[in-house]
């Protein structure tokens, strides 16, 4: 009866006038496909759709919060999300360092500062800057912080950005760090996607939605101008302007100690593809000829420093090239990029420097994670067999660039965190999946740190051993995995286990030490993997490149062979086996639903992509097109319906109960993905739990009471699944 239900009020939801009005939106290109049944619940706050979402919530909650485990999750995670001897994550502004802090007292979050000394001590002195809660009390509006982006040299005043209940779009306003106030009459831009930063102390070069024409088919701003204080939106200046199916264009202002000033501003033709310009003073954009599969990361004594995901071979003039692979770290003067003038025949340029120069170029199985700047290095994470370290760069103009390496410790993730507006510090953190989290402290110019804070453990480790393995991929590829499990359990199938990956974008997933996976999962007698499947940026651009469009379905058998291997070495069993992802990691889950339902007890399918057929028609989902490809092009919309999960739900397939989840206030990935899937289920009879949360945006977590009752509900869910107790 319950199935039946579903599946009634599935259908009741969506009418038949809602039904003609959602395939209209759709365009004419649409018209022509058989009707999507469930068209009506990509309305995101449509009556319909949040009947049907209150429905199916009222189903959900009451088995998930009525299990005798939900309140001990719930409060364990609230205590870890909670806790105020958390780490202070800091920021540099000007010479003090600001942090953004939530806890059970400031459940929207406070914006406070302290000095350096301060910091360092054990109880830090805080100034509190803006408090959320009271703003948005005060205002009666749902605010999330967003980050604020303070203006250069005298870091007097900032851009805060808020957010309506997480929303990736936000509401921009000028605040004053000496008065702690906003400033009147000071720039406000309202609720948009938009990038800003600041031209000079008086004038700001953005992208937004400027009216009809200045959004591409993502939704991003496409149209960069130039606003000085005093201006309204409309008197802004256009100083460049993209193209329609662009994912979007944006402003990129570089600064460095010697005075140096670049303004950058990037084309992004796909996810992945940028053509970027050099903005001069008179307004004019120069094309660099640097690859489009590229990344500036900062600039230093007047060198851009990039990463370039692509090889380049750079060309001055005939005869004259270097090679740079793909995954290098390299250095460039923009007088190296810009056109130069023509020579003589008889003229001959002779250069001892190199401009560009290699700075770091990884070895097969290295990657460059992360990279940041400060006055006189390039600081930047490298991974080794997905293995973290952190070295310092300094040029040594004709003899290139010279590197050392800074303390970290083994087997572990490493994360820039900070670096400071004047000098070379920098705060990065060291992590693993049993070792707490340590901040430390270092002068990029030298070879020590100062562990500065660590994270007091959140959970027992001390049953806890961390292996890494390795499975065989359907084409022969070894794919390596991290297995977090009891020391000790005999290898008989009965651990329940939780598989992680993500497989996209080129996003690694690392050895990170997970409070919450540890108290909820980890201490209560559960293993945890987490799989380096294709897709990612493991070891580099390849390894994402291999999984790309047409290759997709690499990333999943990397996955299914890691499941199988778990299995095979009886780590676990199908029975005690769960998948766990979000976003891509969300489609990961839906292609291991319809792909493999036979490996599976457990499926946790969060913020998720499903419908890949019709993704590029929702907010944002053309931006991903070079990632996934496009379905308007028939021979890639093969290649997609192949695994498209919302697709390929078949009648008369044992699908194991999963637990699909997102947020109403996803602007990133739109809730009708989820939605829909879920309602297809109900159509076949099958069994699932729905829960969508109202607030939160992408991250599903607006606060941390919030996100306590988000993560017991996930694992209240696998638990019931995966566990004998």
């Amino acid at each position: 009866m319950a199935l039946t239900s579903r599946a009634m009020l599935t259908l009741r939801s969506v009418s038949p006038a809602a039904l003609a009005l959602a395939l209209l939106a759709a365009g004419p290109a649409r018209a022509q496909e058989p009707a999507d049944p469930h068209l009506a619940l990509e309305g995101v706050e449509t009556p319909s759709s949040l009947d049907w979402v209150k429905a199916e919530n009222a189903k959900t909650l009451p088995v998930l919060t009525g299990d005798k485990r939900y309140q001990g999750l719930h409060d364990a995670a609230l205590k870890v999300l909670a806790a105020k001897d958390r780490i202070a994550a800091p920021t540099f502004v000007g010479t003090s360092v600001f942090n953004f802090w939530q806890d059970a007292d400031h459940v929207r979050g406070v914006w406070r500062r302290t000095s350096l000394e301060s910091y360092r001590s054990a109880d830090p002195k805080w100034e509190t800057i803006i408090d959320l809660d009271a703003l948005a009390k005060a205002e009666g509006k749902n605010w999330i912080w967003k980050g604020a982006d303070c203006r250069p040299k005298t870091h007097d005043r900032c851009l805060v950005s808020l957010s309506n209940g997480g929303k990736d779009a936000v509401e921009v306003r000028e605040f004053d760090l000496t008065t702690k106030s906003f400033v009147k009459d000071g720039f406000f831009l309202p609720e948009s996607k938009q990038t800003i930063d600041w031209l000079d102390a008086d004038t700001l070069i953005l992208t937004r939605d400027w009216g009809a024409g200045t959004t591409t088919d993502s939704g991003y701003g496409m149209v960069v101008k130039t606003l000085k204080r005093g201006q309204s939106l409309e008197q802004a200046v256009e100083v460049f302007r993209g193209e329609k199916a662009d994912v979007s264009a944006r402003p990129h202002v570089l600064r460095d100690a010697k005075g140096n000033r670049v303004v950058l501003i990037e084309r992004a033709t796909d996810f992945f593809h940028t053509k970027t310009f050099l903005l001069d003073d008179a307004g004019k954009a120069t094309l660099l000829p640097i690859p489009e599969r590229s990344s500036i990361r900062g600039m230093v004594g007047g060198d851009l420093i990039l990463t370039v995901e692509e090889p380049w071979n750079y060309e001055p003039m005939p005869s004259l090239g270097r090679n740079f692979p793909a995954g290098s770290l390299v250095s460039v003067s923009p007088k190296a990029l810009l056109p130069k003038p023509a020579a003589g025949k008889d003229e001959i340029i002779i250069s001892n420097d190199c401009d560009p120069c290699t700075i770091f170029e990884p070895g097969a199985r290295q990657s460059i994670d992360q990279v940041a700047v400060t006055d006189n290095r390039v600081v930047a994470v490298i991974y080794d067999n997905v293995k973290g370290g952190i070295r310092s760069f300094s040029d040594h103009g004709e003899f290139g660039w010279r590197s050392q390496g800074l303390p970290g410790l083994d087997n572990a993730a490493v994360s820039i965190v900070a670096t400071a507006d004047s000098g070379d510090q920098v705060f990065y953190t060291v992590e693993g999946f049993i070792t707490p989290t340590q901040l430390k402290l270092a002068d990029a110019t030298k070879t020590g740190a100062e562990r500065v804070k660590t994270l007091p453990a959140r959970f027992d480790a001390s049953r806890l051993q961390v292996e890494q393995k390795e499975a065989t991929s359907k084409d022969g590829t070894k794919v390596p995995y991290f297995l977090v499990s009891q020391k000790g359990a005999k290898l008989d199938g009965s651990a329940p286990t939780l598989l992680h990956a993500y497989g996209g974008f080129q996003l690694s997933k690392l050895p990170v030490y997970d409070p919450l996976i540890g108290k909820l999962w980890l201490e209560r007698g559960g293993s945890y993997a987490v799989a380096n499947i294709r897709g990612g940026g493991e070891f580099g651009p390849a390894w994402h490149e291999a999984a790309l469009k047409a290759n997709r379905q690499r990333a999943y058998d990397d996955y299914f062979a890691v499941a199988e291997n778990l299995i095979s070495t009886k780590v676990t069993s199908p029975r005690h086996l769960g998948a766990y992802g979000r976003s891509n990691g969300g489609l990961l889950m839906g292609v291991a639903l319809t792909q493999r339902p036979d490996l599976w007890n457990a499926v946790v399918v969060e913020s998720p992509l499903l419908d890949m057929i019709r993704y590029t028609q929702l907010p944002a989902g053309a931006s991903w097109i070079g990632e996934y490809g496009d379905p308007a092009i028939p021979a890639e919309r093969a290649w997609i319906e192949k695994y498209s999960p919302y697709q390929n739900l078949k009648a008369g397939v044992k699908y194991p109960l999963a637990y699909i989840t997102t947020s109403t206030k996803d602007d990133r990935v739109h809730p009708g993905h989820a939605r829909k899937f879920s309602a297809r289920l109900a159509d076949l009879g099958q069994p699932y739990m729905y829960y969508e949360n109202t607030d939160g945006g992408h991250a599903n977590g607006a606060d941390p009471a919030a996100n306590a009752k988000r993560w017991a509900l996930h694992y209240t869910y696998l638990s019931r699944q995966l566990m004998d107790h």
